[in-house]
């Protein structure tokens, strides 16, 4: 997403720090398909190779393109500084072998207790469920842990299967926008959002 949620929230200065703290103080996350470890440099070679593979990429428009050893770097670096400014969280999942095989970018405003969430799995691990159980954990931790009170998602015109995710895990269309590619270019996409209270309400009943 190249912009804040359409719908604006406003906060209390205590809980903008609050969510700034808390994004700035994660840093192992439970995944239920691996270990779940914040970006940091170390990371840079194992996720250009995840991220070279077209089968994972190919759909995401905000990731740092062409994939080189540099730009995946400064993609990390920034994520990195993002962190420490309490307005995002770039994540990784690893397995039992250290091999990364997903990563999750949370991207969060907290002066509008707001955020987005992005990411994708491991070519050999789509399709089987662990994409959409991981997204759904990130929401439940986005919102419980994080404190945010909204989630706006973007999916590209074509990306079915992302579609599909997000429409089952309940988040509402709110038709289409623009989403501006590093590049300065732009994709139409779908638009969701989803409030942290009509969240609970649908865990609570599952």
């Amino acid at each position: 997403m190249s912009a804040p949620p359409l719908t604006v929230l406003t906060t209390t200065a205590e809980e903008e720090a609050a969510i700034r703290a808390a994004v700035r103080e994660a840093r192992g996350l439970s995944a239920l398909s691996g270990r779940r470890v914040c970006a940091e440099a170390a990371h840079v070679d194992a996720a250009l190779a995840l991220l070279a593979d077209p089968r994972v990429s190919a759909p995401i428009y905000d990731l740092p393109r062409p994939f080189t050893r540099e730009t995946v770097a400064a993609w990390i670096e920034q994520a990195v500084a993002r962190q420490a400014r309490g307005e995002g969280i770039l994540s990784f999942t690893l397995d039992e072998r250290g091999e990364i095989v997903g990563y999750s970018d949370v991207t969060v405003w907290p002066d509008r207790a707001s955020a987005e969430i992005g990411g994708a799995m491991r070519a050999d691990r789509q399709s089987a469920g662990q994409g959409a159980r991981g997204f759904v954990e990130m929401c439940d931790w986005a919102f419980d842990t994080i404190g945010i009170r909204l989630i706006g998602l973007t999916a590209a015109l074509d990306n079915v299967r992302s579609q599909r995710m997000i429409d089952g895990a309940g988040f509402v269309r709110m038709g289409e926008r623009d989403s501006v590619r590093p590049d300065g270019t732009v994709r139409r996409s779908v638009y969701w959002e989803l409030t942290r209270e009509a969240w609970r309400a649908m865990r609570a009943r599952a």
